[in-house]
């Protein structure tokens, strides 16, 4: 398959990216809620142990009804990506969290993803950003941190701590290119979600159990935060992302997850009641500024 064949170019993917971005958006966001409700009562790798085997469970048998038949020299680069973007980047931010790094700061730096995708998609697979799409793109990380401002500060965490945030950042950015560059990534987005989620499943099952169980508190509020983190922040958002890595240049679709923090503090203000700063919607003004002129380029 030509992945140079850009569907963006046609009228109708014209309408449906912006449709795309916005689900994207809300899923990617609403990951702050499963957690806020899930991992008060458990470590993080249990609580991503859970949240990575029922996703894969859940789709396990779609994969199999449907699709292609998955061989070994198929599933054997799905599981390495998988590695990447799921194990990395998700237990990444969330070690950096327990040895407490400050959670403005991952915010932060997690959702400079899209600048480090612009970065790597002309040197990785041709796709050169236009003048206007880097004067968005640095609209689009004002806004950002102008939204973060208040949140920041530099705690202190060990140094390597902080070198894990930016790593995992960096690995989920160079995920993101490959997956666009290589068409033995190219499988239907149930199949290659579900190899990631039980990838991912394998290596945080394996953190749990050093650290001592995998067992589950049995709790309505660990209820909720699972079957939102699986529903929406696993399904919803990686499902839709992986979708349009296929259909839209990296750059252009991860250039919606800039507004993942002032989406993130919507959530926060509907359902836990947290106040909302005169500077979100400064930063959330500005950020849409950016992301419109990146997404018209």
């Amino acid at each position: 398959m030509d992945l140079s064949a850009d569907i963006a170019l046609t009228p109708r993917s014209r309408l449906l990216l912006p449709l795309l971005g916005t689900v994207l958006i809300i899923g990617w966001s609403s990951g702050f809620v499963g957690v806020r409700y899930a991992s008060e009562q458990t470590s993080v790798a249990v609580l991503l142990f859970w949240r990575t085997l029922l996703s894969g469970l859940i789709l396990l048998p779609f994969a199999f009804a449907f699709g292609p038949k998955m061989s070994l020299s198929a599933v054997l680069p799905q599981m390495a990506f998988g590695v990447m973007a799921v194990f990395i980047y998700l237990g990444g931010f969330a070690l950096a969290i327990e040895q407490r790094v400050p959670t403005g700061l991952v915010a932060l730096i997690s959702d400079l993803v899209p600048l480090a995708i612009a970065a790597l998609s002309q040197p990785l697979l041709g796709e050169r950003l236009s003048g206007r799409q880097w004067l968005g793109t640095a609209i689009a990380v004002a806004g950002v941190l102008i939204v973060s401002f208040d949140s920041l500060s530099f705690g202190t965490a060990p140094l390597w701590a902080y070198a894990i945030t930016v790593g995992s950042m960096l690995v989920f950015a160079a995920a993101s290119v490959l997956r666009r560059g290589k068409a033995s990534l190219n499988m239907p987005v149930h199949q290659s979600l579900c190899i990631h989620s039980l990838t991912g499943a394998i290596l945080f099952g394996l953190c749990g159990l050093y650290q001592g169980s995998l067992e589950p508190p049995m709790t309505r509020e660990f209820a909720i935060g699972m079957a939102w983190l699986v529903f929406f922040a696993t399904f919803l958002a990686y499902a839709v992302y992986y979708t349009m890595l296929r259909l839209y240049p990296v750059a252009q679709v991860s250039a919606a997850i800039y507004l993942s923090p002032p989406v993130t503090m919507l959530w926060a203000w509907m359902l836990f009641s947290e106040p909302l700063a005169p500077a979100m919607f400064v930063g959330l003004a500005v950020t849409l500024v950016g992301v419109w002129l990146t997404l018209r380029g």
